[in-house]
């Protein structure tokens, strides 16, 4: 079943002179299940495209469906119930871990969400030890920043998954037992942005942004 889908998209930015094409073009379809590699050179607007999905950039052209119907500003907020989107900017707030859990299962939208074992589980699978959750989360080394991510992530029980660099401060065992986690459930839609091979196996589609899309020189900065 497909869940999202674009049609001859494109993005425009305003520099306060002109319009900059970030990139225009874009065609691509997404069903439930599927498992996808966007791959390209930096600054050429990867990043925009799970902007775009997320309702957080608007085309200036083309259009976004949402299991078959056009998006709207009521179809985005959907969208975002059921998507979770983790940046490359690992930064996501600072403080004891354990106080920023509670803070992001204190939100309405993951109401009793929160299970102790669960989260257990993920920090042993993701090779953390629970000592992590008293921690000041601004202290932690990058690459523990971006498990602690994923793990919020994956406990507010959503099943679209949009991933960007995701493991890019990790070490070559972790980039595996991260990507085999979300490769193995069946019922997940993932979209990855990275530039590690460890993404790049079987089952997964693999999309050369370059080859889909036009841009310009001048705006190859833009995420």
């Amino acid at each position: 079943m497909e869940i999202i889908r674009m049609e001859d998209v494109s993005v425009s930015v305003n520099d306060g002179l002109r319009d900059k094409l970030i990139f225009s073009g874009l065609d691509l379809s997404v069903s439930k299940g599927e498992k996808i590699l966007i791959k390209g050179r930096s600054g050429i607007g990867k990043t925009t495209v799970f902007r775009l999905i997320l309702g957080f950039t608007r085309p200036s052209s083309g259009r976004i469906y949402f299991q078959g119907k056009p998006a709207d500003s009521e179809l985005f907020w959907d969208i975002r119930k059921r998507a979770t989107h983790i940046s490359q900017d690992s930064d996501i707030g600072e403080g004891p871990v354990m106080a920023l859990f509670e803070e992001v299962f204190s939100y309405s939208a993951n109401h009793g969400k929160f299970d102790h074992d669960t989260l257990d589980m993920l920090l042993t699978e993701f090779s953390l030890k629970r000592e992590v959750l008293n921690k000041k989360f601004e202290n932690l080394s990058g690459g523990e920043k971006q498990r602690i991510s994923i793990i919020i992530s994956l406990m507010t029980k959503k099943d679209i998954f949009l991933l960007d660099e995701i493991t890019s401060d990790l070490d070559a065992a972790l980039k595996t037992k991260v990507v085999d986690y979300f490769m193995a459930n069946s019922e997940w839609t993932v979209l990855a942005i990275s530039h590690d091979p460890e993404w790049e196996r079987e089952g997964v589609r693999i999309i050369d942004f370059e080859n889909i899309v036009s841009n310009e020189d001048s705006v190859n900065k833009v995420n």
